[in-house]
């Protein structure tokens, strides 16, 4: 029996990747997939000051809305040197939520002249059942911001994160490659088990 989850997300680019990352595991095949634009899910404030807690919000309401098993993830860039930004606020940091280059070039401009990049990524994933359990994971990867932009895979600030011990950004790694190092794939693999569970 086909079960429908809801993947509580509006960005095309994330929502590609949580079906690849998800759909690697057999265990999780008879599993439904579904979009929040499928659903049409109500637009969330992510009022949370942590990613777990804007994670939380969203599956959450996800739930309230359409009554069926929803997973959501909220995750962001950290940059020592920036004291932590963009944090919670990477998707809207330069303001518009969602314009990933006016982002990735604010942290750029912010970082000029700084002498330490060392930076990483952290997703918070949350899976809410209709019947209220919740499973939340958390998933990192340690990186570097480069210079500037390399590589055209991926989304977000993937163009400057270079992970620990690769000579490659992410968005210039194969997307199999990235999921099986990237905060959010190893927070999605830790979410399984829960799948599971419904």
């Amino acid at each position: 029996m086909t079960r429908r989850v809801v993947l509580a997300t509006r960005n095309p680019a994330k929502l590609a990747e949580l079906r690849r990352i998800l759909a690697e595991d057999v265990d999780v095949a008879d599993v439904d997939l579904v979009g929040a634009d499928e659903v049409d899910l109500p637009a969330v404030d992510e009022t949370g000051t942590t990613f777990e807690e804007n994670a939380l919000l969203k599956a959450r309401s996800a739930v309230e809305a359409c009554g069926l098993p929803a997973i959501a993830d909220d995750s962001g860039l950290v940059v020592d040197a920036l004291e932590g930004e963009p944090g919670v606020r990477s998707a809207r940091y330069a303001g518009t939520p969602g314009d990933d280059a006016a982002n990735l070039q604010l942290v750029l401009e912010r970082l000029h002249d700084k002498p330490g990049r060392s930076a990483h990524f952290v997703c918070a994933a949350a899976l809410v059942a209709p019947d209220g359990r919740e499973w939340t994971t958390e998933g990192t990867i340690e990186g570097h911001i480069v210079d500037g932009p390399r590589g055209e895979a991926g989304f977000g600030y993937d163009p400057v994160f270079q992970p620990l011990g690769e000579l490659r950004t992410t968005a210039e790694m194969e997307p199999a490659e990235k999921d099986a190092i990237s905060h959010r794939g190893k927070a999605l693999q830790a979410l399984r088990a829960a799948l599971l569970e419904l």
